[in-house]
């Protein structure tokens, strides 16, 4: 089983940002392979499903980006769930508009949905698709960044960017993160 998580802000004016991501993605996998998400539990939306004969969880929590720890952390208890079964998907701004990048475990880096995540885990074993969403001209311009609505330039790249996040994600669950890393990054 695993639980794949996109972290967001869920309020509708935050749609079509860099920052909800993550959202997106799992949007994609869930229409991609009938999945609603349709029902909430701990502070989440999420639905549910099977892909290659494992169960699966899409969550999309709904506690705003810097406290989605709270949501996950929820679920894997919930689910009694090792954290190498967890996927989480996000934006970041240290890779360029449109990469992909794929690990089995590391940091949360200056993410802060992540910094949650993690702190809330206690741990940061768990495999991570990251979507590349460039960086602002000045660094201190970065909330505005993140949660201004998306240029229809950048929507073009991050579009086919949410396409491959989502078959990353299918052939994580089919072939492992080692593959995927491997084939994506």
């Amino acid at each position: 089983m695993y639980l794949i998580v996109g972290l967001g802000n869920p309020e509708p004016e935050y749609s079509d940002t860099r920052h909800n991501i993550g959202f997106d993605v799992i949007n994609k996998f869930a229409k991609k392979n009938d999945i609603e998400l349709n029902k909430t539990k701990y502070k989440g939306l999420y639905g549910t499903g099977v892909i290659k004969n494992e169960k699966v969880v899409l969550l999309k929590p709904q506690t705003y980006m810097n406290l989605s720890g709270q949501s996950v952390i929820e679920f894997k208890k919930f689910y009694k769930l090792e954290t190498d079964k967890i996927i989480l998907v996000y934006d970041d701004i240290d890779l360029e508009i449109g990469k992909i990048r794929i690990r089995k475990k590391g940091t949360a880096g200056t993410h802060n949905g992540m910094k949650s995540v993690v702190e809330n885990l206690q741990s940061e074993n768990f495999a991570r698709v990251r979507i590349g969403v460039g960086s602002p001209e000045y660094k201190n311009d970065l909330i505005n960044f993140l949660l201004a609505k998306i240029s229809v330039e950048d929507k073009n790249s991050l579009t086919k960017s949410i396409d491959i996040a989502a078959e990353a994600i299918f052939d994580i669950i089919e072939n492992g993160a080692e593959f995927a890393m491997n084939k994506y990054n």
